[in-house]
């Protein structure tokens, strides 16, 4: 099968081809470019379109389309995604099906990237798999029975809007959210919150010094420093992970899934995370679904994006 690929984005947008036979997926050619909010939606869905046939070689068999939500699958539009200005009720699919004359396939970014995992990456050959982003923010992508689960209208996985504590970091516009604990802006956060207790006492932390602001420590700069043997790092590192066992543990209480394939943050820095996220799920979740749920990193790493966009061709 000869496959279109677009991955959209708030920053930059990509168009990707690849060829699948039925168990390995190869990518071809790509082509990206930086996502110009001064074009309508329908002009920029246009440019790329033009990107895709400089680098098509042939007619798609069919066409896969990933976008941060909101959005509606089935119909083909894009509703508003808070990173897309002016993109509202956008009726992506059908433009590019007139376009190709071939079937096009919509879905948002984490339910792509989720199918991407299972079918190219560490989910493959699982029937229930949960893909957790772990990114900028927290989102996840189901994968039930052997197909995708989206929902009523595409809001399943919504993980990262769980409350887990009543005070915390911030994520998803709530305090002591999932997302809060267990993100990178979430890390941030706290790693922060830990720097200032540290600095009003006269000490601190590697990734802090005197006159520092919150924009000033990432998630990557507190990681740097806890794998420098940091206390107060490896600290909010600990506590990320306290979190996330817990988080994990409602997950596999409530879906009993063979494996959940976590991203990014826990890709980079599963050393720092692992220890203190078993013990919680050790502590919390049923053992008997814990016994048969394996917790591993996503495999596809900085590519993820292009083969999400790939892999809802497949669906």
């Amino acid at each position: 099968m000869y496959i279109l690929g677009f991955d959209i984005g708030g920053t930059k947008c990509a168009v990707i081809t690849a060829v699948w036979d039925g168990n390995s997926i190869k990518l071809l050619k790509k082509d990206k470019c930086a996502t110009e909010h001064s074009l309508t939606p329908t002009e920029m869905i246009d440019k790329l379109i033009s990107m895709a046939d400089n680098i098509l070689d042939g007619r798609p068999d069919s066409i896969g389309i990933s976008c941060g939500g909101p959005l509606n699958s089935e119909k083909g539009i894009i509703m508003s995604p808070p990173n897309l200005s002016g993109w509202d009720n956008v009726e992506i699919v059908k433009q590019i099906e007139a376009h190709y004359g071939v079937s096009a396939h919509l879905q948002n970014d984490a339910n792509a990237c989720a199918v991407a995992e299972w079918k190219f990456g560490a989910g493959r050959g699982s029937d229930n798999m949960v893909f957790m982003t772990f990114g900028t923010g927290l989102g996840a992508g189901l994968i039930l029975g052997g197909k995708l689960y989206s929902g009523t209208n595409d809001n399943a996985g919504e993980l990262g809007h769980i409350r887990l504590d009543r005070f915390g970091p911030v994520g998803y516009g709530k305090a002591g959210s999932f997302e809060g604990f267990c993100s990178g802006g979430g890390i941030a956060q706290l790693g922060f919150m830990k720097a200032l207790e540290k600095s009003q006492r006269g000490e601190y932390p590697l990734y802090y010094k005197k006159g520092m602001t919150q924009a000033d420590v990432t998630a990557k700069t507190v990681a740097d420093a806890a794998n420098a043997g940091d206390e107060t790092a490896i600290e909010v590192y600990r506590i990320c992970g306290e979190y996330l066992g817990k988080g994990l543990s409602i997950v596999i209480d409530l879906l009993n899934p063979e494996v959940i394939v976590i991203g990014s943050v826990f890709a980079r820095s599963r050393n720092l995370l692992w220890e203190s996220a078993k013990k919680e799920i050790d502590k919390e979740a049923i053992s008997l679904s814990a016994d048969c749920c394996k917790v591993v990193p996503a495999e596809l790493g900085e590519q993820i994006g292009d083969y999400a966009a790939v892999a809802t061709a497949l669906l």
